[in-house]
């Protein structure tokens, strides 16, 4: 595994790149010569973190309660009438 290193600048021109280069290991982001961010393979995090792959009822757990989607459809007067074969 290696660490390749990206700058602020470079990564903003080719996020494709640093996206390819986590094939081979973490990809760091500098700011200012200084490493600020890491770029990972989800996979690798989630063997970093210790957790399984989320699944979508996960994702939605996290989502804090005053911050979900409002949704009030508006009701629907459908009148059902049987068809004709005059």
């Amino acid at each position: 595994m290696s660490i390749h290193t990206f700058s602020s600048r470079d990564f903003t021109r080719d996020v494709s790149a640093a996206k390819r280069a986590t094939a081979d290991g973490p990809v760091f982001i500098t700011d200012r010569g200084r490493p600020a961010f890491a770029l990972l393979k989800i996979d690798d995090y989630f063997r970093i973190a210790g957790q399984t792959e989320l699944s979508l009822l996960d994702i939605m757990d996290g989502i804090p309660a005053g911050d979900g989607i409002e949704f009030d459809p508006p009701r629907l007067n459908v009148q059902i009438s049987g068809a004709s074969f005059d």
